[in-house]
């Protein structure tokens, strides 16, 4: 690792196959724990290159645990995390209300690293337990819609690095890659990004995916569509800027959408939400994410009809029954 890090300290970066064998090794923990801290704080000092990424993605893929589950449509809705907002769990509750309106739901989440608390985070204070294998999964899926995969039980690198992680409290690289590596792959994915050069990064990399991408980036530092400010969404067909009118909602404010002090706070306010206890500004903000999400996968006509599918499970209580379906 010293030659690594003093090549790095040079300014250098790192091809695609050596980012890829310089992840395996500290997945089979060739490193010491300063070693890595190091390593990683490089990427803090400076922006990922694409190669780096890319070897970075394929690494975590090629020793992810092998994940099979029958769904050739379904959809991941997913942020890096680490825009610093604190924001309410805004990608995990539009999962719920996709759900709700019928579009199956493969929800790959782990722990807050540099937030603090993350889906896995708040399911587990839910009382869900994490599923381990495809059986599982699969169960779930079929009786709530959607199934949820644990990001560590799945990647030993990213079990390797969790408390480091932790214990940084800092956006790295390893929020960048969680939404690239969920291991059944599914066909569709939201994915929200804090700046617009991980966006373009992201971008690349996913233009040569057989499946389909949609990158959203809140335009005031968001790693989803906020509604405090205007939205930049990139799919394979192109991009485009839309304002809060453009998304038939009205500005709300960054504090009307904050997370909790605990995980225990925030996890109240989430099942508030899915209780239909929500603010109008919480809910409008799970509702036009997750409108835009059934918009992706095309299934679901334009984004006024995805809206009102949207409305109709988060208010008759369809999300609520997929949350407390996947709880069972």
């Amino acid at each position: 690792m010293k030659e690594i890090l003093e090549y790095l300290f040079n300014h250098h970066t790192l091809s695609k196959s050596q980012a890829k064998a310089i992840m395996i090794e500290i997945a089979q923990n060739k490193f010491n724990a300063t070693e890595v801290t190091a390593f990683v704080t490089i990427f803090l000092m400076r922006n990922i290159t694409l190669p780096e990424l890319q070897g970075f993605r394929e690494a975590l893929l090629q020793m992810a645990v092998p994940v099979e589950i029958n769904a050739d449509d379904a959809i991941d809705i997913v942020g890096t995390g680490g825009d610093g907002k604190n924001t309410i769990n805004i990608s995990t509750l539009a999962s719920f209300v996709v759900a709700g309106a019928g579009q199956k739901v493969i929800k790959h989440g782990n722990y807050g690293a540099s937030t603090l608390t993350g889906s896995s985070n708040v399911l587990e204070q839910a009382g869900y337990v994490f599923k381990k294998t495809s059986e599982e999964l699969q169960k779930e899926l079929d009786q709530s819609n959607i199934c949820f995969l644990h990001a560590p039980y799945f990647h030993p690198a990213l079990q390797s690095v969790g408390a480091l992680r932790k214990s940084l409290g800092l956006r790295t690289f390893f929020n960048l890659l969680g939404p690239l590596v969920n291991p059944a792959k599914p066909q569709f994915s939201v994915i929200g990004v804090y700046n617009l050069e991980i966006a373009r990064i992201y971008q690349y990399l996913l233009q040569k995916d057989e499946r389909e991408f949609m990158i959203v980036h809140g335009m005031d530092g968001y790693d989803e569509i906020s509604l405090t400010h205007d939205t930049k969404i990139i799919t394979k067909e192109g991009e485009k800027v839309y304002s809060t009118s453009d998304l038939d909602f009205e500005p709300i404010t960054a504090e009307s959408i904050q997370a909790g002090s605990s995980i225990q706070e925030t996890a109240e306010i989430f099942k508030n939400i899915l209780q239909g206890k929500g603010t109008s500004q919480q809910n409008t903000v799970v509702l036009v994410n997750a409108a835009v999400a059934l918009l992706h996968t095309k299934k679901f006509g334009d984004y006024n009809n995805c809206l009102t599918l949207a409305k109709e499970s988060l208010y008759s209580g369809k999300a609520l029954n997929s949350f407390e379906m996947l709880l069972k």
